[in-house]
């Protein structure tokens, strides 16, 4: 059967008891480059997790993955990730806002009316508050799920 291993865990405690990888595969029993794959985060066998927790005098399930942490902080990325993109996507809106705001008063000048444009301006304006509103919105909801923690 294949565990997956912590691969930055195990690295740094081995890291911090200074130890070498040739010196924890000696420890435990196991290849060097069994070492070297576990330390890249590549699939380990039960029996070498078993080893290296041995070598660690810690229980083997404290050096492999947890899913559902693993699975959570995926969530909170895939978040993060999203809310990242929705204010990338306000701040284009904005910008094209204010440009188009000076194109609508350019052709209100032009046209010796400020009022020509107005309506335009207007339901555009509100299409830009409701974009505001969503990233607020979104925002809100992620803070209030981060303060709640995992359900």
């Amino acid at each position: 059967m294949q565990f997956r291993a912590d691969a930055e865990k195990i690295k740094r405690w081995r890291e911090e008891r200074h130890w070498s990888q040739e010196h924890l595969a000696e420890l435990a029993g196991i290849g060097l480059r069994t070492v070297q794959r576990i330390e890249k985060g590549e699939q380990a066998s039960g029996e070498s997790i078993k080893a290296l927790a041995a070598a660690f005098n810690v229980d083997a399930m404290a050096l492999t993955v947890d899913a559902k942490s693993e699975a959570a902080k995926a969530a909170v990325q895939t978040h993060a990730e999203g809310l990242a993109a929705l204010k990338l996507s306000f701040w284009i809106h904005l910008g094209s806002w204010a440009l188009g705001m000076l194109v609508f008063l350019a052709i209100g000048v032009t046209k010796q009316s400020l009022f020509a444009m107005a309506v335009p301006a207007m339901w555009w304006t509100v299409g830009l508050a409701g974009h505001a509103l969503a990233v607020l919105i979104v925002a809100l909801v992620g803070h209030y799920e981060k303060q709640q923690g995992p359900a």
